[in-house]
């Protein structure tokens, strides 16, 4: 009877530990992840908006983990794809200030390991559709298929950086509301290293997309695959195909939001229908917060301060959703994780090993995702958006608590905003002492705290303490993004062709 107790317990300890961690029954799933561009934390119906309409996006979050308290690693996009792909603070890539430009010279160092090379080490299939940003390069040796991805089809950069003004943004010739970068070159989407539409066509490249991951997924249904799908949505101009256009009571960006949501259930929909859902791990994340210089049409922060552009919670917070049938238990976490997590959190399921020579500033989420347990971090470290090396992080989050050593309005917030801490006119500033925050008291970061507030001052020298202690090991890359532009490396279908850029089309376009 004692050796049947004894073996009761060994089994039941043996997959309570194995629900933890996937690892130890040896399982290889796939892994997919959906990134959106400028979606704010408040603009999911998930999270609380009155009136987006997301049921894909809500059923994943229904039917899987939401977070609550979820960072990207920067305030814009560049750095904050960086971060996600390398589980690793965009200054240490080299990928600041700002973002990469059509013309850009650098591009993500290939000194990097990307979250693909990694699952390419142990037999897995790669590919990503969507948005890169990181990078094309004067041979296209920065493109996503020379970062570990064996098939890539997308526009390589944000679409505002193209002109659309001669293009329509919503069906049938509805204009855009912002005419882009009329200099340069029309956005190209590449499969591979080749330009297969220039211009892209905004008003099908959803269709485009989901066609391109949906015959990802047939093709390597049999083998284990990594799909990284990065959404050109929600980020301005807005733009509507036929079947979106007006869909929304939101307007413009709910109707790019609807077609986000679309493209999300087609996915999950080849997912089923190739029968791997269930071994399946998603995660659905954005890259920063709202574009607020565009008003309602730029994104809702919900109750969160400020938005991109910015180390308020508003640029930085963002949605999070872990799902995987069986695996992940459905529910809501406040635990603190981060897009630099994924990375080390992919490794540890796969149970591959990060390379040694690498400082990496990630977590494994599987306590959180697998146990319902806390999360392993304990501290979350912002840097503005054109950080300079002399100040090194702007703000930090220990626990509930947030510091702030400088704060800055942005840019990307227009002028008639109602806080005037977002807005471009507040310039930057030393805070001495930093501010302080009870996050979970107060996310809406309203209410400093003072000397009255208890265990004040040992909050305040922790953080200064983390601080320094962070600032003195950050070893910082050579800057990608200040290698400069040259126009001869814009993209272009009919290379050397004129009059430039306007000649930079394919034919099947416009047919």
């Amino acid at each position: 009877e004692k050796m049947a107790v004894f073996w009761h317990c060994s089994i039941v300890f043996f997959f309570l530990f194995a629900f933890s961690l996937p690892s130890v029954l040896g399982i290889k799933p796939n892994f997919v992840i959906f990134f959106a561009d400028d979606l704010g934390f408040g603009d999911l119906s998930c999270y609380g908006h009155p009136t987006s309409t997301t049921p894909n996006i809500d059923k994943l979050a229904k039917e899987g983990l939401r977070f609550t308290n979820f960072y990207s690693s920067a305030p814009v996009c560049s750095p904050s794809r960086a971060a996600l792909m390398t589980g690793r603070y965009q200054t240490r890539s080299g990928i600041y200030p700002g973002v990469f430009e059509p013309d850009s010279i650098g591009g993500l160092p290939h000194n990097e390991t990307t979250i693909a090379e990694y699952l390419k080490t142990a037999g897995y299939d790669t590919g990503m559709v969507g948005k890169w940003h990181l990078g094309v390069g004067e041979k296209n040796e920065y493109l996503p298929i020379y970062h570990g991805f064996d098939y890539y089809l997308g526009i390589p950069y944000s679409h505002d950086e193209c002109p659309c003004n001669d293009i329509p943004c919503f069906y049938p010739n509805g204009p855009c509301a912002q005419h882009g970068a009329t200099s340069m070159v029309h956005c190209p989407i590449f499969e591979n290293s080749t330009i297969i539409q220039q211009p892209a066509d905004l008003l099908t490249i959803h269709q485009t997309y989901v066609d391109a991951a949906t015959m990802f997924i047939k093709k390597k249904a049999g083998n284990p695959f990594f799909l990284y799908v990065a959404f050109q949505h929600t980020h301005k101009p807005q733009f509507a195909g036929k079947e979106f256009t007006n869909s929304s009571s939101r307007g413009p960006f709910g109707d790019a939001l609807n077609e986000l949501d679309w493209n999300v259930g087609q996915i999950m929909t080849a997912l089923q229908e190739a029968g791997v859902d269930k071994n399946t791990f998603i995660f659905f994340s954005s890259d920063n917060g709202p574009a607020l210089v565009w008003g309602i049409d730029g994104g809702n922060p919900g109750t969160l301060k400020c938005g991109k552009g910015t180390t308020y919670e508003g640029g930085q917070r963002v949605p999070g959703i872990a799902w995987w049938p069986q695996m992940i238990k459905p529910g809501k976490t406040a635990e603190m994780a981060s897009t630099l997590d994924l990375l080390p959190t992919i490794l540890k399921i796969v149970d591959i090993q990060p390379k040694k020579d690498v400082t990496l500033d990630g977590y494994d989420m599987g306590p959180i995702l697998f146990n319902n347990g806390s999360s392993q971090r304990e501290v979350f470290y912002y840097y503005s958006n054109k950080p300079p090396m002399k100040d090194g992080v702007w703000a930090l989050r220990y626990k509930q608590y947030k510091a702030h050593f400088f704060t800055q309005g942005s840019g990307l917030c227009n002028d008639q905003y109602p806080d005037m801490d977002c807005r471009p006119t507040h310039l930057k500033s030393y805070e001495d002492p930093p501010l302080l925050f009870d996050l979970f008291e107060d996310p809406s970061e309203v209410y400093a705290l003072d000397s009255g507030y208890p265990d004040y001052e040992s909050i305040l020298k922790t953080v200064i303490q983390l601080k320094q202690a962070f600032d003195e090991k950050m070893v910082w890359g050579v800057s990608q993004i200040d290698r400069g532009t040259n126009k001869s490396l814009e993209p272009c279908a009919v290379p050397q062709c004129s009059p430039f850029p306007n000649c930079c089309r394919t034919t099947s376009f416009w047919q």
